[in-house]
């Protein structure tokens, strides 16, 4: 069965592989406290279906506790280690199988093997406080390796600990007209496809929130990051396939036999 990769828009994703459905950082939701999805309709009831949601740290346009109260009864989700003690909103969450992970731990999903890789990323749930939750990647191995950035900056290690991938899904953008530091723009995502050299990427993170009364203000940073990272990815790793998605459309991108 080939495998299939569906971008609802921001960081949320559907991985098709092995028969299983993988979720990506699932937001469902048209307002979130000072952003407004200003692209793409609101993804339908089947995105909210799947075996597993990985959930890559712990800021709400990422952790977002109304969309994972959409999953099923008995859906598996993980989550960076100390999520519950953090957002405390997870308790009410009992139909849901909550599984804290970090770095290094792998878990089995029917076929498919799920590892969690690190991040350089603000894992806080709020900017303040101690860093307790770490923010992480996810490599879903099963017919295809597919990395699941979340929310990152470059950092030496990242080829090593991702390991050989098929397809990348890297984060492109932000929600504001400026991304601070930890954070991967159009051209630092270019430079971690080179880094890491899967076959095929898919772009994400972008093009979706935007904050409220800023629609006139630096606009193209809003519109503009996916083919600004095909262009740089032409450049600076021309051997990877580039699969630019619209909200809700799908790729079956090529993977190693």
């Amino acid at each position: 069965m080939p495998v299939e990769i569906t971008w609802w828009g921001h960081a949320t994703c559907t991985v098709e592989d092995s028969g299983i459905r993988v979720l990506t950082d699932p937001l469902f939701t048209r307002r979130l406290v000072h952003l407004r999805r200003r692209r793409g309709a609101l993804p339908p009831s089947e995105a909210a279906v799947a075996d597993v949601a990985l959930v890559s740290h712990l800021h709400a346009d990422h952790l977002h506790v109304p969309s994972l109260a959409r999953l099923a009864p008995g859906t598996l989700v993980l989550l960076p280690r100390g999520a519950r003690r953090a957002v405390p909103g997870l308790r009410r969450l009992t139909h849901l199988r909550l599984t804290e992970v970090e770095p290094g731990m792998r878990v089995e999903v029917g076929g498919l093997v799920v590892r969690a890789v690190p991040a350089s990323h603000d894992g806080r749930r709020i900017p303040v406080g101690p860093h307790r939750s770490p923010a992480l990647g996810f490599v879903v191995s099963g017919e295809a390796r597919t990395y699941f950035a979340g929310d990152t900056g470059l950092f030496d290690s990242m080829a090593e600990e991702v390991g050989e991938v098929d397809v990348a899904l890297l984060p492109v953008g932000g929600w504001g007209p400026y991304l601070g530091p930890h954070h991967l723009d159009a051209g630092r995502a270019a430079e971690a496809l080179a880094r890491i050299a899967p076959r095929s990427a898919v772009p994400v993170h972008y093009g979706t929130y935007w904050p409220i009364g800023m629609d006139a203000v630096r606009p193209h940073e809003f519109h503009t990051p996916g083919d600004e990272f095909v262009r740089r990815s032409a450049e600076l790793a021309p051997e990877v396939t580039v699969h630019l998605l619209g909200h809700g459309e799908s790729v079956r991108p090529e993977v190693a036999r």
